[in-house]
Parts: structure tokens; C-alpha cells; sequence
């Protein structure tokens, strides 16, 4: 059920990609006089005014990667046009594309699947560095302490068989009782024993815990203590879907990497109801507008998240991640105010909501992306 679902995940994303990036009927370069290579229609200029494709077609390998770069960005002005505006005039670009100024620039859609793919190359390339590769490797860590838990389990069980065996030789009760006391101990040392006494959990709250700043340490103190206490919702199939995410924490980060790929789209029909929360009613704004405000908004996240990760390897890393934290709000401040045409005092009020909202919208993703992983 879960891979069939990623299927469809893919499946859509793959979607959404052709249909952002691919011409009507193809794309070529051509001249008056000559007839469409794909309709057949007279030629009056470089482009055919019945199914839109170009004249010329390039048949040189070369030619593979210049309709590569034509096809995603259209660099024929549009990456330039588009980027600058979405950065500093976010709501001008906005409203431009709204109201019908699209030659000019890249698409919402088309720019938002470069930025997801282009997200998930820098961080397979780089990692995504700070907490999460600490939380990567806690959960790694995690797996590897269930796998030994499980083993020593196997094993007390196995002796426990056999000691309850009435006809077993006194020697060999004895050594069996001394393996299992070895291994009890090793369980209480490695912190990973399956039954610990109310009388030891006092003792060690008497004796004091260390506070852990790290989130590593955390994640692996927090995950070790789950393991230890059973989890029962009442529903079947969520406490399967827990049983296996504790046994094996790193395979469900994996998943929600993997997934975050497949179903990033989903962030966009996450978010248009909260847009529609902040204009409820209007009849000026339209499900379309707040479809390439969320769109274009997203993008840029993501790309200026990929910006800082980058610089994050400079000794620039800091100030960018401090300067980025205060941009973001003003960022969907301007995008509003220009977009919307909304005054400066309606424009900070619907921004503050926003930055909530998007909390809320990310949430849910990555409470999907949680579904997603332990279901399969």
C-alpha cells in the first residue's frame, strides 16, 4: 500500500514536471517560408502561429542539452526576468503573472519543481548539515542499539528455554544462569534493557540526569526511552506502523527524505486554504492568485534555503542563516502588500498570520511524510 502510494507520489511529481516544462507540440528554431514540422502549417515567422513550435530542429547532441536548458528555465531572458523580482519585488512578479504578463517570466510550477529538484541535489550532494544530520546519525545509532537489544532478547529467551527444562544438569544450569546474568548486565550498561524496576528509574532521578543540549543525544535518549515502554494507541495498524519506526528509526528517516522528493507538491494544496483564510469572501481574489502567490512564495524558500545551506559551508554561514530568519517574514510581507495591493498595516497583519500558517502547512507535510514512512 505505502509503495504504491509513492508510485503515485512519483507518478505526479513526473506529472507536474512535463507538464510545466514541455512546449505544446514540441520546440524548434525556424524560417519564413518553410512549413511547421509538426502541423504542416505555412511559416510566417520563427514560430508557427497554430500549435506554437518552433521551425528549426536541432538534430546535434549538443542540441540535447540547450533544449534541456531552454525547456526548464528558458534562459532567453525569463531566468533573469523572474529571479530578481521574486527576491526583492516578490509581489510585483505576482501580480504581473496574475493579471496575464507571462512571457516574461518562468512559470510558477516550472520554477517551483526547479527548486525542489535543485533542493534535493544540493542536499544529497552537501547533506543538509546542523540538526538533521545530527538527528540522521541519532537515528542510525538508535537502529543499531534495537538490532543488539533484539539479539540479547533472542538470547535471554533461548536460555530461558532451556533453564526450564526440569532434567537439566546442575553444571549447565549454573553456566546458563551465569551467560544470562552477563547478558542481563550487558542490557543495564548498554541501557537497553527490556524491564527496568520503578525502584532503579527513582534511583537514577535521585542521582540526577545530565541535561543534553545535544539533539542527537536527544533524539537517542528520547527514542531509546520509547523503545522501552510499549505504545498502544488502540489502533492496529498505527501501532505496527510505530513498532517498526522505533526497531528501525534510521530506514523511516530515509522514507521521509525520499517522500519529502515524491510529495513536495503537496505543500502547495496544503497552504491554498490558510491563503484563502486571509481574503475570506473576496471576490477579487480568485483560488488561481492564491495558487501563484504560494507557488512562487514556496520557490523562493527553497531557494534561499538552498543559498544559505551552500554558504553554510563558507565562513559566511552564520550571518546567512541570521540575515535569512529575518528575510523570510519580510519577504511574505512584501509579497503580500505587492500582490494583493493590501495596505502596510493589513499587509503586516496578514504576514504575521502567515508565518503561522506556514508553520501549520509544514506540519502537516511532514505529519503526511510521517504517515507515509510507517505505513509501508
Amino acid at each position: 500500500m505505502s509503495g504504491d502510494i509513492e508510485s503515485i507520489g512519483a507518478a505526479i511529481t513526473a506529472g507536474l514536471a512535463g507538464a510545466a516544462v514541455e512546449p505544446k507540440h514540441g520546440g524548434a528554431v525556424g524560417h519564413e517560408g518553410l512549413r511547421c514540422l509538426n502541423c504542416g502549417t505555412s511559416l510566417v515567422g520563427s514560430h508557427c502561429h497554430r500549435c506554437g513550435q518552433r521551425a528549426d530542429v536541432h538534430r546535434s547532441f549538443g542540441a540535447i542539452g540547450h533544449d534541456l536548458v531552454h525547456a526548464i528555465f528558458h534562459f532567453e531572458g525569463k531566468l533573469w526576468n523572474t529571479l530578481p523580482l521574486l527576491t526583492w519585488r516578490p509581489g510585483d512578479l505576482t501580480r504581473r503573472y496574475i493579471h496575464g504578463e507571462r512571457a516574461r517570466f518562468i512559470s510558477p510550477l516550472a520554477l517551483f519543481l526547479f527548486a525542489v529538484f535543485l533542493t534535493y541535489a544540493v542536499l544529497a550532494m552537501v547533506g543538509s548539515g546542523g540538526v538533521s544530520e545530527g538527528l540522521s546519525k541519532a537515528a542510525a545509532e538508535q537502529t543499531r542499539t534495537t538490532a543488539i537489544k533484539d539479539s540479547m532478547q533472542a538470547e535471554v529467551d533461548r536460555i530461558d528455554a532451556e533453564l526450564a527444562k526440569a532434567d537439566l544438569p546442575r553444571a549447565d544450569r549454573r553456566k546458563l544462569e551465569q551467560e544470562r546474568e552477563i547478558l542481563q548486565k550487558s542490557a543495564d550498561y548498554l541501557g537497553i534493557s527490556r524491564s527496568r524496576s520503578e525502584a532503579e528509574r527513582d534511583a537514577e532521578r535521585a542521582a540526577g540526569q545530565p541535561v543534553l543540549n545535544d539533539p542527537e543525544q536527544q533524539v537517542a535518549t528520547g527514542a531509546d526511552f520509547i523503545t522501552r515502554n510499549k505504545v498502544n494507541t488502540g489502533v492496529p495498524f498505527i501501532d505496527h506502523g510505530l513498532e517498526k519506526a522505533f526497531a528501525n528509526p534510521a530506514l523511516i528517516l530515509y522514507k521521509l527524505q525520499a517522500n519529502a522528493y515524491k510529495f513536495a507538491w503537496a505543500l502547495i494544496p496544503l497552504s491554498l486554504p490558510f491563503m484563502w483564510l486571509l481574503y475570506p469572501f473576496s471576490r477579487r481574489f480568485h483560488t488561481y492568485d492564491h495558487f501563484v502567490f504560494v507557488t512562487y512564495s514556496i520557490s523562493f524558500m527553497l531557494l534561499l534555503f538552498v543559498a544559505v545551506r551552500l554558504l553554510n559551508l563558507t565562513i559566511f554561514g552564520g550571518v546567512a542563516t541570521f540575515l535569512a530568519m529575518f528575510y523570510v517574514p519580510f519577504h511574505m510581507y512584501r509579497q503580500l502588500r505587492g500582490a494583493y495591493r493590501s495596505s502596510r498595516f493589513g499587509s503586516l497583519a496578514r504576514a504575521t498570520l502567515l508565518l503561522f500558517f506556514s508553520l501549520f502547512s509544514v506540519i502537516m507535510f511532514m505529519l503526511l511524510l510521517l504517515a507515509l514512512g510507517i505505513s509501508g
